[in-house]
């Protein structure tokens, strides 16, 4: 589970005794202070005994289950196969019929290999299947090479929920009852549930109250620009989703742009031990990502080192990933400085918390079409606010204001190549 792990939750059991798995199968999730995740099974074979219960803190190397793996004694019949009857005794017959001679012996069932799905399939994939009880080996994809894609998961899913043809009615026999005389609720129904705060949202909140403990929280805010980043990206979004399966968002170019002023202020991407200031080499830059049930930020390391496309493919990975639970944890550690995205979800501009132990972080709010005077005339501009959170413990306002001004001034005058 990574090198700073200790202990972890786990939470739930994805295969029950008895079960057959295969390697690389998810068994387990687990839940720790820095993510939530499935563990795989370590080999094919049957799952003989469960040793720890959902809910259970365990350390580090603890034995949670035992395999058995497939080709050893798990290969023999098991025992409640043995001990079925081949032949009971029939019961007399209760009247003269013509008895058939008894059938032969019924040949031991034939297990039915699955058919090979069609390439690799992706984690999300496999979850969904999963969850709604979908084989996969019967599934024909729509993908390249026949691959299975959630659009197909989801069709299936589609037909599986439409409600079965009404069956004919039957002539009631007796009359009807008469309607129940206590169909309003209690009168002292409950008007509150009460239910335990999951393990990730503990973590976010001791993580959350942490950082406003340490750090002193002060956000400046930037109007910037955006139309040259909107016509590049409307110029190429096609070409991109085409040549490399994803869309193209606005995410990697800000991203570039904070690359870009954290090589100009590199204390915006250090980090403070007691009174120390810790200049940090590397630019790796954690992207938020939201979750169902909360927050997770995993990291681009050396993102320095990449350009649009290789920043856009990396916020796509990681972001699958962390919906499927298949982050690693040291996935979301070291990084040193954070962008959240609160645009995509609408918002114009917000006042992101600090991910410990980084001096700041910051925030992309949605890019909107707006009326700006120009030269003492109204046009029509793509525009979005930049939000930096900053420590006022390390950096001063007019630093940080620099800082926000150098993303701006990248992402105004774009001269990088998108493809």
């Amino acid at each position: 589970m990574g090198e700073s792990i200790v202990e972890g939750t786990l939470t739930k059991w994805l295969k029950n005794a008895g079960d057959v798995v295969e390697r690389d199968e998810p068994l387990f999730e687990i839940s720790t202070d820095k993510v939530d995740t499935e563990i795989p099974s370590p080999s094919a074979g049957t799952l003989k005994e469960v040793l720890v219960q959902e809910g259970a803190t365990v350390g580090i190397n603890t034995v949670v289950a035992r395999i058995e793996e497939a080709g050893g004694a798990a290969a023999a019949p098991p025992p409640a196969a043995e001990i079925k009857p081949a032949t009971a005794p029939a019961p007399p017959p209760a009247a003269p019929v013509s008895v058939a001679p008894p059938p032969p012996p019924a040949p031991p069932p034939v297990v039915e290999e699955p058919r090979e799905t069609a390439g690799p399939l992706s984690p999300l994939v496999r979850k969904m299947a999963r969850e709604n009880n979908i084989d996969l080996s019967r599934v024909t994809g729509s993908g390249a090479g026949g691959r299975i894609t959630k659009q197909d998961v989801e069709s299936i899913m589609a037909a599986q929920s439409q409600p079965p043809p009404p069956a004919p009615a039957a002539a009631p026999t007796t009359p009807p009852p008469a309607p129940a005389a206590s169909s309003p609720a209690p009168a002292g129904q409950a008007k509150t549930r009460i239910e335990p705060m999951s393990t990730m949202r503990l973590k976010i909140a001791e993580h959350m109250l942490m950082s406003k403990r340490t750090s002193a929280h002060v956000t400046t805010v930037h109007k910037v620009d955006m139309t040259k980043i909107a016509k590049m990206r409307a110029k190429h979004k096609a070409d991109f989703q085409a040549r490399y399966g994803m869309s193209l968002t606005f995410l990697p170019f800000v991203t570039r742009a904070a690359i870009e002023a954290l090589r100009t202020f590199p204390i915006v991407n250090a980090s403070i031990e007691g009174n120390n200031i810790i200049y940090h080499n590397e630019i790796n830059v954690g992207i938020a990502v939201a979750l169902e049930n909360g927050l997770i930020v995993p990291v681009i390391r050396n993102a320095d080192e990449k350009n649009v496309l290789g920043l856009q493919r990396s916020i796509v990975d990681l972001a699958q990933r962390a919906r499927s639970r298949q982050l690693k944890p040291d996935e979301i550690a070291g990084g040193t400085f954070s962008i959240t995205n609160f645009g995509s979800f609408g918002s114009v501009f917000a006042t992101p918390v600090i991910n410990q132990p980084q001096v700041a972080i910051l925030g992309v709010g949605a890019v909107e079409k707006v009326p700006v005077v120009i030269d003492d005339a109204i046009a029509i501009r793509s525009v979005a606010y930049l939000a930096l959170t900053f420590d006022h413990r390390l950096i001063d306002g007019a630093l940080a204001d620099q800082f926000t001004a150098k993303a701006k001034s990248v992402l105004e005058n774009w001269s990088e190549e998108v493809l």
